[in-house]
């Protein structure tokens, strides 16, 4: 029965799918959408609402007599766990069927304190705001995370982190799966950033560059509406490609002169410690930049434009109708995104920039939990996956 469901284009997933976009819609309107009988229509409705996946709505309005029963998608049938985990924090979600967060939390952690540590920390995280919702175990439908680092998306394990010690080959679904029997999909942290920003803010758009700029930079790229991750899973990782200026920075992926080793939130943070302020975390770097502070605000803008200046590259290659510039040092405002224009603007092709925009982030520090959610959705919500599911 499954594969016959998964092969039939009028299947009860593929009748999920016209509902997903949120409108309610009568058995007639299903039934013209698909060309199928109002009986096989009102079979396949019957499976989805049993499975809870489809809801009746309000009537709709009637041409005489009783007024034709409506249905539309049960965003609240299930929820997606998600995590955006970063060097030194996670947010923490859990998101409903569309991938809007329920509920989120932001973790401090460390993720040199290897993958038992962190996972563990995630897995409490989660139970306690599950718990919070009053949502049982069973209504989890899957598990998002997001590492900051290379993932081979095929396997959910870290391949060669610069940055996570202990992680590489580890198979983090097999963990996670031990306290939820569900899918577990893990990508790198910017990937998800740039999916939940383009599903969120951007749907249009079908060239998009995601840069987070915090402890580390990197990017995520959406090329013709689709996550690219390339071969390996590190597609998008700009901070390690040279900057134009000091080679001979140390960079901790054992390299020197790469562009988060001299324009990441550690190089802003040792500049102003060189000027007598003392600074540490990137939270302080955007605070005395938003005070006013000249000095900090000369340093930052100096950054952008070394970022810019690689992203330049980036554009002359991709050619992307939107830049989104993300993370944590972008809350600082202006000045680091106006240095990466100055420098886009002044390296780049006139005909690639002609139509570009260089934007700070709608979705801010959520993006990559609405992204991680998304992802598991496109594959637990795929047409034949439900019709697996239903037979």
């Amino acid at each position: 029965m499954a594969e016959a469901l998964a092969t039939n284009a009028a299947s009860p997933g593929h009748l999920l799918q016209l509902l997903r976009d949120g409108r309610p819609r009568t058995r007639a309107e299903l039934s013209s959408a698909t060309g199928l009988s109002r009986s096989t229509v009102r079979t396949r409705l019957d499976m989805l609402l049993h499975a809870g996946l489809v809801a009746e709505a309000d009537s709709g309005i009637s041409t005489g007599g009783r007024p034709a029963d409506l249905f539309v998608f049960n965003t609240r049938a299930r929820v997606v766990l998600t995590t955006e985990v970063g060097a030194t924090h996670a947010v923490v979600a859990v998101n409903d069927l569309t991938g809007a967060p329920l509920a989120v939390h932001r973790l401090t952690l460390n993720i040199s304190d290897g993958p038992d540590t962190v996972l563990a920390s995630l897995v409490e995280q989660w139970q306690a705001l599950l718990a919070e919702l009053e949502i049982p175990v069973s209504q989890v439908a899957g598990v998002g995370i997001g590492l900051p680092g290379p993932v081979e998306h095929a396997t959910g394990r870290p391949t060669n982190p610069p940055i996570m010690p202990g992680w590489n080959g580890f198979d983090v679904p097999g963990r996670v799966r031990a306290d939820f029997d569900v899918p577990v999909l893990v990508d790198n942290e910017v990937n998800l950033m740039a999916l939940g920003e383009h599903s969120t803010a951007y749907p249009g758009v079908d060239h998009l560059i995601l840069v987070k700029i915090a402890t580390g930079i990197g990017a995520g790229l959406i090329s013709n509406y689709r996550l690219h991750r390339g071969t390996a899973g590190a597609a998008g990782d700009i901070g390690h490609i040279p900057g134009h200026n000091s080679p001979d920075v140390p960079c901790r992926c054992g390299n020197t002169g790469c562009l988060e080793a001299i324009a990441g939130g550690g190089a802003i943070a040792a500049l102003l410690r060189e000027k007598g302020f003392p600074v540490e975390t990137n939270a302080e770097i955007v605070d005395i930049v938003r005070s006013g502070n000249v000095v900090a605000g000369q340093i930052l803008r100096a950054a952008g434009r070394t970022i810019g200046d690689v992203l330049a590259t980036c554009v002359n290659m991709f050619n992307p109708a939107l830049i989104v510039i993300s993370g944590s040092l972008a809350q600082a405002g202006e000045l680091l995104l106006a240095g990466i224009r100055e420098s886009i603007y002044r390296r780049s092709l006139p005909l690639a920039t002609e139509n570009l925009r260089i934007v700070h982030s709608q979705t801010g520090d959520q993006a990559g939990v609405i992204g991680a959610a998304v992802m598991v959705i496109q594959e637990i919500l795929e047409p034949s996956a439900v019709d697996r599911q239903l037979a």
